[in-house]
């Protein structure tokens, strides 16, 4: 792999794989979850800290294994091949090509907010619940058009995210910031004035009180929505054998762009609180809270300014994600553990055939209409295997103390020890209170054993 990628580089790599669709539309949700300014607010806190502490820990173990494949090279390295294989086949399965397929699919809903003739259109194909529209054709062909521009080279990508993430960047600071000027009615104390006494919605018939319990569980299903809006920042590890410097380039680009991101999204979160009530968060329409929130300072005009920023966002975070996401499964196939057809790089230094079977199995997901149900359980799934990983760093410090690291943790044990403890309250709440978002992802996990005996015994 030939060293192409500049600070700046990892770190437009870091932020436009974060920003896609989830800051535009999650937030409604979690005010229905929570009927309270501040648990979405707490919620939204929690999730930054855990993020960039998260962010600082893998940055140890990127200085330890600057190398492509990144997370699967460290739990490989660190826990042997079966961990980093059930890894590998997650991302494969559906971490990776699952984000990839609902950002694009986002790509498509948004355009068809411009464009109604795409939402009126008879669906091209049906069969009972099955259907293939416009929508998902539309979101197939941005995959394979930026799959196949990733396979003329690192450069075409790279131009690709500088271009799309920028834009988005500063069209998100331009709505978080001008926003708050624009703002006619404030509905920022009221929204807060609801307290810390949190709120349920019951099928859209009124808000009810609730505490205990009941209020640990609306907190973790809040927090599903929080954690996917801020993942993929440790997609740019995957391609750290084509990142100068990776040492110290990768732990600093992941440092600044993950809290830049989750500082632009706080602001995002209190420009919504200030422009919209309680019910106008909780029910926009699609969840469309940004939507909403624009039309309410800029009028019609404001919502198709957010609705072509949704469309940049979106295919600027595809991008990104297929961009390294392949390095990951040529790094596997080469360890034997994928398909042996994933190693070679084409002629411009890339793994083409890793990018399409990326591709098409994504594009496969989108037909298949399963995608929404697949990413129901991505946070769990992605919270156990960043858990694992940040415990990783605990366990090659105990095992290996003397191991010359360029880059150390910051505030190490207790940066390490903060994530795992809220990704530890985060998952056992699932498992208590919302089991659907939690079994699945264990049925897939679980899925890999086989594959990876019956891969080790053909092989």
């Amino acid at each position: 792999m030939k060293k192409q990628l500049s600070l700046w580089d990892a770190t437009m790599i870091v932020m436009g794989s974060m920003i896609g669709s989830g800051i535009f539309i999650v937030s409604s949700d979690m005010m229905r979850q929570l009927g309270s300014g501040y648990w979405v607010l707490a919620v939204w806190l929690i999730t930054t800290l855990a993020t960039v502490a998260a962010a600082i820990c893998y940055g140890e173990l990127s200085s330890l294994f600057p190398k492509a494949g990144g997370q699967y090279t460290y739990l490989t390295e660190v826990f042997g091949k079966m961990t980093g294989f059930l890894y590998g086949w997650s991302l494969f399965a559906v971490i990776q090509t699952g984000t990839i397929a609902a950002v694009a699919v986002a790509f498509g809903k948004f355009t068809g907010y411009l464009f109604p003739e795409l939402n009126n259109a008879e669906a091209l194909y049906q069969n009972g619940s099955f259907m293939i529209t416009w929508m998902q054709v539309l979101a197939i062909a941005v995959i394979l058009i930026l799959t196949y521009i990733n396979t003329k080279g690192i450069q075409h990508g790279k131009v690709v995210q500088f271009v799309f993430t920028s834009s988005k960047i500063i069209a998100l600071f331009l709505l978080a910031v001008g926003g708050i000027y624009l703002i006619k009615q404030d509905y920022f104390q009221e929204n807060l004035a609801y307290g810390w006494a949190a709120f349920q919605n019951l099928k859209g018939e009124g808000w009810t009180s609730i505490s205990g319990t009941a209020l640990l569980g609306g907190i973790a299903a809040a927090m599903v929505g929080s954690i996917f809006s801020s993942v993929a920042w440790e997609n740019v590890t995957f391609i750290a054998g084509e990142v100068k410097n990776p040492q110290r380039n990768i732990v600093r680009s992941m440092v600044i762009g993950t809290s830049l991101v989750m500082g632009l999204y706080l602001l995002c979160n209190f420009v919504y609180l200030s422009a919209l009530s309680r019910e106008e968060i909780a029910f926009a329409s699609n969840d469309r809270v940004a939507v909403a929130a624009a039309e309410k300072l800029l009028g019609h005009a404001g919502t198709i300014a957010m609705a072509v920023l949704v469309m940049i966002s979106t295919f600027g975070c595809v991008n990104g994600i297929v961009l390294s996401g392949a390095r990951v499964f040529q790094t596997m196939a080469k360890d034997g553990l994928f398909l042996k057809q994933a190693i070679p790089n084409n002629k411009h230094d890339v793994p083409e055939k890793s990018l399409w079977m990326q591709g098409i199995w994504a594009s496969l997901l989108c037909l298949s209409g399963q995608y929404g149900n697949l990413l129901d359980m991505v946070s769990f799934v992605i919270v156990i295997f960043y858990m694992i990983t940040v415990l990783g760093v605990m366990v090659l410090r105990w095992k290996k103390p003397d191991l010359e690291r360029p880059y150390k943790t910051f505030l190490y044990p207790l940066t390490p020890l903060l994530y795992l403890l809220i990704g530890t309250v985060f998952c056992v709440l699932l498992i208590l209170f919302k089991p659907q978002y939690t079994w699945p992802g264990f049925i897939l996990i679980l899925a890999g054993i086989p594959i990876y005996y019956l891969g080790r015994k053909r092989s």
